[in-house]
């Protein structure tokens, strides 16, 4: 649980100084939950020196941050067949190389990379947060 996006950013910094190459990250939560906060937080934990560069890839898809490994930043939300699109991403080149983190990850339904992490963002309040953070193997 979070009460402001600080603190979602900063639990972000704990996941994210855990994880490496080859770590896939979902994201799932309601327009606003937080997600590119949680994002933020992850790319800081991952050696990201300037926050400010983390912002939503809506209309780009996929932005790169240059962390102690590239962390590879997708956007699922306007993407008509996420699942097939995914894999033109290049997701198997990135997870290869990297950390991928994708948000809006339940509308590629089964298509997402095994094994991934995944948390689960819920609104609990005008700025707090639940996260449900699973393994999915």
């Amino acid at each position: 649980m979070t009460r402001s996006p600080a603190g979602t950013a900063a639990l972000g910094a704990r996941l994210g100084s855990h994880w490496g190459v080859g770590d896939c990250v979902a994201l799932i939560g309601e327009l606003g939950a937080g997600k590119t906060a949680l994002v933020r937080g992850i790319a800081a934990g991952l050696g990201l020196a300037q926050k400010n560069l983390v912002s939503s890839p809506t209309f780009v898809l996929v932005q790169e941050y240059p962390c102690r490994v590239p962390v590879y930043h997708i956007d699922l939300y306007r993407l008509h067949d996420a699942g097939s699109e995914l894999a033109a991403l290049g997701i198997e080149e990135m997870i290869a190389e990297g950390v991928v983190l994708i948000e809006w990850a339940d509308r590629a339904g089964d298509r997402l990379p095994h094994p991934r992490w995944e948390i689960r963002i819920e609104h609990t309040g005008q700025t707090s947060r639940r996260f449900e953070v699973s393994r999915v193997e």
